[in-house]
């Protein structure tokens, strides 16, 4: 918020048009995260809807007294190839995204985000098998209220977060350490401190990368380079679509009802 306010007074009669492309700015970013999450999840339902058969006939393995596994399903989420889907997002935004920033259109890493957002509905789409429905209504609302708080709270506040920044991501380090190490343990207490923790961190992220978001508009906007800007609102759509998503998940490990 200071750095907002300090180059508005430099900017002089300019600040009109600051305030106006900044809402822009934010529009997009917010509208581009918005349609990768809806890709995510009817992508992770379509994919759920494929997995699992009520005929004993057309099964692979079976889930419960009236639902089986196809042979689909028994491949995504028995057979080795479920490591690959597992860790495949995480391969995505480490290696995929800086090539497609630095080789590609902004349109071009729009389409990539898009693209990305349908294998995270691949990876995350056993949910759609493992809780009810209800449950992952219930908690993506509660989700969708607290994301809109925290990132409302980043966008408005006058405290400088950009100091909670490196806690965050070293918070964010140990967390996917532990998650992992977890995959091979199953202990259920620390998947309970795993997710509680996590929503926490993904929490101060949100409200964090809003403020950041918005700051780095502010220090680009006066160059006035259309292409970089149209590249920075993806990115800032991927890194809070990433905490809306990650968030939901934790949260859906603590207030998820299993089938």
């Amino acid at each position: 918020m200071a750095l907002f306010d300090s180059i508005r007074s430099a900017a002089g009669a300019r600040s009109a048009e600051i305030d106006a492309g900044l809402r822009a700015h934010m529009n997009k970013v917010y509208g581009t995260m918005s349609v990768g999450t809806l890709i995510t999840f009817l992508a992770a339902w379509a994919i759920a809807g494929l997995s699992v058969t009520s005929d004993p006939a057309n099964a692979v393995a079976q889930l419960s007294s009236d639902s089986y596994l196809t042979n689909f399903g028994y491949a995504i989420y028995a057979s080795p190839l479920k490591w690959v889907i597992m860790f495949a997002p995480l391969a995505f935004v480490f290696f995929g995204f800086g090539a497609a920033v630095n080789r590609l259109s902004a349109a071009g890493v729009q389409v990539v985000f898009y693209a990305f957002a349908a294998l995270m509905g691949l990876s995350i789409s056993s949910i759609f098998v493992t809780f009810t429905g209800e449950s992952i209504a219930q908690v993506f609302l509660v989700t969708s209220i607290a994301f809109a708080g925290l990132s409302l709270v980043g966008y408005t506040t006058k405290k400088d977060l950009s100091g909670m920044g490196s806690f965050l991501i070293m918070g964010l380090i140990g967390l996917i350490v532990a998650s992992v190490v977890n995959i091979f343990l199953a202990s259920s207490a620390m998947a309970f401190a795993i997710s509680v923790i996590g929503v926490l961190i993904f929490a101060g992220l949100t409200a964090y990368d809003t403020q950041r978001i918005k700051n780095d508009y502010l220090q680009m906007a006066h160059a006035g380079d259309q292409e970089w800007l149209g590249k920075a609102a993806v990115m800032g759509a991927l890194s809070l679509y990433l905490d809306f998503i990650n968030m939901f998940m934790m949260l859906l490990q603590l207030l998820g009802n299993r089938e």
